[in-house]
């Protein structure tokens, strides 16, 4: 059973981030310290320096040859519930849009648009940042390293995904800016020749990989989350001690990677103008995706494969994480409902200490 000594524990461990948060919002909306400018300066610290050491620290530190990997299938299964329910959705949506008065065939545009959205609100959380001392403070040390673990996963390969469905998109035709111009000329060549289906079908994945992969390429998390990993590999494989002097860089730096985040994070919501910049309906709707749907289908993920306990707690707890803000970055980037991730960022991370508090007794006592 949770005790309030049990609650306090985590009340303390989060109170830090939180307070680094304050400070970073303060600075700008109340002392004017940063001007936009000098923000998007240290947004690009943190970025680049601070959270992928962070990143690597921990990522370099879990035991590849002793992963949960029934916490990770639990994980990967609830994420693919997700992806089959939306496409559903869409699926049906698309077919309805056909059926009743046409408007230019935008439905089922409209349709593949929120279902991206949709699984970034229901799957994509901030594991690393907020997960892993709040994990911490609930579990101990075996939920820490569960939770990274499960950030690694999502760094290296579900945000690789992600970006892959909106160069789909964009290559479609939809969102901003305009495919790339490769995967242009495949198709006005298919049309032009009349080429079979297969080659049609084959001419612009190269194009989209390819974008897929430079992106990827540039996304210092990424390769941080890569290289702790291979790092990682070869110290437990061979039994390396890592030198002092590379130990301390990285954990001075890994340390400063947290507060930063969150003081980045403070920054980023003082130079928007509103908490709520979507309507209350869409905020309702990825409220509801974020700490009601993303858990529910990680329970009946965990519970499927078998997973029980503080396991059990441990994986529904992190599906309501906050939002990821590099789902909002993306977002904002390709110009798919920018407005509604923002307000998950925002909203979601400042409603999200009660949230998690309350799973964490209600859990407690089914358990």
């Amino acid at each position: 059973m949770i005790g309030w000594g049990d609650v306090y524990k985590v009340v303390a461990a989060m109170a830090p981030l939180y307070f680094a948060l304050g400070l970073g919002y303060g600075s700008v909306r109340w002392w004017k310290l940063f001007t936009p400018d000098q923000c998007d300066a240290v947004n690009r610290l943190v970025a680049y320096f601070a959270v992928p050491f962070f990143a690597f620290d921990f990522a370099a530190r879990m035991d590849p040859y002793k992963l949960n990997y029934r916490v990770l299938a639990a994980d990967a299964l609830s994420k693919l519930a997700v992806a089959l329910v939306l496409a559903a959705w869409a699926a049906t949506s698309t077919r309805c849009s056909r059926g009743g008065a046409k408007r230019g065939g935008g439905g089922g545009e409209l349709a593949s648009s929120w279902c991206i959205t949709g699984f970034s609100l229901a799957t994509l959380n901030n594991t690393l940042v907020v997960g892993v001392p709040l994990l911490d403070a609930m579990y101990g040390g075996w939920a820490r390293d569960l939770v990274v673990q499960i950030s690694v996963v999502q760094i290296i390969v579900y945000f690789p995904l992600l970006l892959l469905a909106f160069e789909v998109r964009r290559a479609c035709g939809g969102g901003a800016g305009k495919p790339d111009a490769a995967a242009v000329s495949a198709s006005e060549d298919d049309v032009e020749d009349g080429g079979a289906e297969g080659r049609r079908r084959r001419q612009p994945v190269w194009p989209l990989v390819r974008a897929v992969w430079l992106k990827v390429a540039r996304n210092p998390n990424v390769y941080a989350g890569v290289l702790g990993v291979a790092w990682s590999c070869v110290t437990n494989r061979w039994h390396i001690v890592t030198p002092s002097i590379i130990e301390g860089s990285v954990l001075i730096m890994s340390r400063t990677g947290v507060g930063l985040a969150m003081f980045s994070m403070g920054l980023f919501m003082a130079l928007q103008e509103k908490i709520i910049v979507c309507g209350a309906g869409l905020t309702a709707l990825g409220m509801a995706l974020r700490f009601v749907a993303g858990p529910a289908a990680t329970a009946a993920g965990a519970v499927a494969l078998g997973l029980r306990g503080d396991v059990l707690r441990l994986a529904i707890i992190q599906a309501a994480l906050p939002q990821s803000i590099t789902t909002f970055v993306f977002a904002k980037e390709y110009g798919l409902h920018a407005d509604v991730l923002s307000t998950a960022v925002i909203f979601g991370t400042l409603a999200s200490l009660p949230v998690l508090i309350v799973y964490y007794i209600v859990l407690g006592f089914v358990g």
